[in-house]
């Protein structure tokens, strides 16, 4: 029987945080078995954002490795490098020519990421939804799992299939979102984690990392002093032991009686956050260690989506008569 296939990927920009693990990593590690999955290092998509070459190679590289140290397996699931499938550029390019200009102006990200890189506001920051789509499309994807704020750019990615469809005939599929099911970690000032906000907890800190952003995060303004009673439900630290931290039903009573401080909560929380990060650090430090085995699952993950992504691309040819 034929398992519905399930796409995704992350963007090698700097290191991930605890939020794509919680958002996305964790639960990929799970989808191995039900589906047929295909998980892609975006690294065409980063370059809408001025890279060091060399620094995003090393990303390239880091984001693989915790693929890999979450549970991704190489064996279940195809894992490889964007910019290694020529097809997603080319398809990519055929798929501009049936998207249609306001579609685009439509997209808030972009007015998102073009008053955060004024100095570079660049067509790729325009059209990289176009390239998402080829991304998906590509390979079939019967599921996409997306956040909420993500929907907007996958209904495009339908739209452009349907418009496509009307002209040539089925070839390309219609994705339907995989909504995330996660707890939702706040960035340790309350606001969304974002890299860009210098507010994340990245995946694989070490100790004196988490320490100096645990230390750092928002606690109940209303509690002044140990005895006073707090109120869990809007603080960051509580936000982080109800994910982190199993004995966080104990915090929380703890916290609204007063019996213990926000010092204590954190001290607390370091010790949970550091339990759960030491193995995937030193995994992901074993794996970086060994370049060699990294780039041959890039070069065997690249090979088997190539396979995917050319036969499509061989039909798109043949519709379009070229």
């Amino acid at each position: 029987m034929t398992k519905p296939i399930v796409f995704s990927g992350v963007q090698p920009s700097g290191e991930l945080t605890i939020g794509n693990y919680l958002g996305a990593l964790r639960n990929w590690v799970k989808l191995q078995d039900e589906y047929d999955c295909v998980f892609c290092v975006v690294d065409l998509h980063a370059i809408t954002v001025r890279q060091d070459p060399a620094a995003l190679r090393k990303a390239t590289l880091d984001v693989l490795a915790l693929y890999l140290a979450c549970g991704i397996d190489p064996n279940k699931s195809t894992i490889f490098v964007q910019s290694h499938v020529p097809e997603h550029t080319q398809l990519s390019w055929v798929l501009n020519c049936y998207t249609y200009f306001g579609e685009m102006s439509r997209m808030t990200q972009f007015k998102d990421k073009s008053a955060r890189y004024a100095e570079n506001i660049n067509v790729g920051l325009f059209d990289y939804p176009v390239l998402m789509a080829a991304d998906i499309l590509l390979y079939k994807a019967d599921l996409v799992p997306v956040g909420e704020d993500q929907l907007a750019h996958l209904e495009l990615t339908r739209e452009i299939a349907r418009r496509f469809n009307n002209f040539y005939g089925s070839f390309l599929t219609e994705p339907q979102a995989m909504l995330a099911k996660s707890a939702r970690v706040p960035g340790t000032d309350a606001r969304k984690m974002s890299k860009s906000y210098g507010n994340s907890v990245l995946l694989g800190e070490n100790d004196d990392g988490i320490k100096k952003k645990v230390q750092e995060m928002y606690t109940d303004p209303l509690k002044i002093r140990k005895d006073d009673p707090g109120h869990p439900q809007g603080c960051v630290v509580f936000a982080f032991h109800k994910i982190f931290n199993e004995n966080y039903k104990e915090r929380e009573a703890e916290c609204k009686a007063g019996s213990v401080g926000c010092v204590f909560c954190k001290r607390q929380l370091i010790d949970a956050l550091s339990a759960f990060m030491k193995p995937l650090s030193e995994k992901r430090a074993e794996l970086m260690g060994d370049k060699a085995y990294l780039e041959k699952i890039i070069k065997e993950g690249s090979r088997k989506a190539r396979e995917t992504a050319a036969e499509t691309m061989s039909h798109i040819r043949k519709a379009l008569k070229f």
